[in-house]
């Protein structure tokens, strides 16, 4: 079967309410870790992960960071407007945008838009400090299935500064609960560092210090990588079969030093979570684009959603691959590559990069449990069937696994 043609109820298994973790462990090193290997499975604690890890190997891991990304402001009428920030929009760069003392514009979702027809919508917040400031959010129109909305803000902050203050942590719908004060700290890997997310890389999540420790201890390389996991990761696919189903973008930013590195370990890697994955298998198909034209500009290098599956030169070594994508950054004095990707990997794709994965328990009819499935050569539902059956728990603060096909 075409890899379009996959009916996404191929996808499904019974998941009891029960089951979805609504809080982590109380030590996030404890949860459970289910290994799959070459095809037969068993359980441990997270904390041994490293015993299964071999030694001189490439770590990669995702160091974004989730932002603050929901804004309330009520209306005189007192109706609740919730603005959820999806990506920025002037100025584009996340970076750039964490530092706008004024005005920026994003990408959002808006909650209640019935009730938001025109007007600046304003609240008040205090600084730190104490300094009393004026958050603006004004309509400006529609892109796409998204609202362009223009904030305006007193006091001369960063923005950053604005929505830690203003802003409420965004965790998944599925948790049925508003977030808590306890979030902010266990709804961050301890490695992230860089502000965008808006749902964390929760494979991560499970990491602690001691964790870490011991994989360096081992002689285990470990890189870190950026790409800011947007809302529609949480998008179930409504379409009959994934041909039809639209995946959402993704800002990726990769260092040098980084594919310098998968270029030592001969173009391989253990991935820490599904947008490791992406970011790591895209980067293949980035490099096969600099083969074929090497005065490509970095935008163009974004990776289409089908575009592995229609690509023709997939026989080219990933250590060639990445080897034209070095030279490209080296020829631009690029030390990091910013670009982006709408890459879906479901059954019918073939892992380039990527030869183990550190992953949690996905929804049903999602596109990452599509991911795993084409990672594990189709036997996903053995290892559903396993954590179901060995009280494991399911979603973002749920249990662990160890996939190595």
């Amino acid at each position: 079967m075409e890899t379009k043609e996959i009916h996404i109820s191929d996808y499904s298994y019974e998941l009891p309410e029960e089951r979805i973790a609504k809080y982590p462990l109380p030590e996030r090193d404890h949860s459970k870790l289910l290994i799959y290997r070459h095809g037969t499975v068993s359980d441990d604690v997270f904390y041994h992960l490293p015993d299964y890890l071999p030694q001189g190997a490439l770590m990669v891991m995702n160091n974004t960071k989730v932002i603050q990304a929901r804004l309330h402001f009520r209306k005189a009428t007192g109706a609740l407007i919730e603005i959820f920030l999806l990506e920025p929009a002037r100025p584009a760069d996340y970076e750039q945008m964490f530092q706008q003392r004024s005005s920026c514009r994003w990408l959002c979702l808006v909650g209640n838009q019935k009730k938001w027809k025109e007007g600046t919508l304003c609240r008040t917040f205090s600084l730190p400090d104490g300094t009393g400031c004026e958050l603006q959010a004004e309509r400006i129109g529609e892109q796409g299935t998204s609202q362009l909305v223009e904030l305006r803000w007193s006091g001369g902050v960063p923005f950053a500064d604005v929505i830690d203050v203003t802003g409420e942590l965004p965790i998944p719908p599925y948790l049925n609960r508003d977030s808590e004060e306890s979030d902010k700290t266990t709804y961050q890997t301890v490695y992230s560092k860089i502000k965008g997310s808006v749902a964390a890389p929760t494979a991560g999540l499970h990491f602690t210090e001691r964790v870490l420790a011991d994989i360096d201890s081992r002689g285990i390389e470990r890189e870190e990588l950026t790409l800011h996991v947007g809302a529609g990761t949480f998008r179930p696919v409504k379409s009959q079969t994934i041909g039809e189903h639209a995946m959402h973008t993704e800002y990726v930013a990769v260092r040098r030093h980084t594919i310098e590195r998968l270029i030592a370990h001969g173009g391989r890697a253990i991935a820490v979570g599904t947008t490791s994955v992406r970011t790591l298998e895209s980067l293949y198909y980035m490099g096969l684009k600099v083969m074929a034209d090497g005065n490509i500009g970095e935008e163009a290098l974004h990776v289409g959603q089908w575009e592995p599956y229609e690509t023709r030169q997939t026989a080219v070594a990933a250590t060639a691959s990445l080897q034209a994508l070095l030279d490209w950054m080296e020829r631009r004095q690029l030390s990091v590559l910013h670009s982006s990707t709408q890459i879906i990997i479901a059954p019918g794709y073939d892992y380039k990069i990527v030869d183990m994965l550190i992953t949690n328990f996905h929804q049903p009819q999602s596109t990452l449990l599509l991911l795993v499935s084409a990672f594990v050569h189709g036997d996903w539902r053995r290892i559903y069937d396993y954590a179901l059956s060995h009280s494991f728990r399911f979603l973002s603060y749920g249990d662990s696994s160890l996939l190595i096909p």
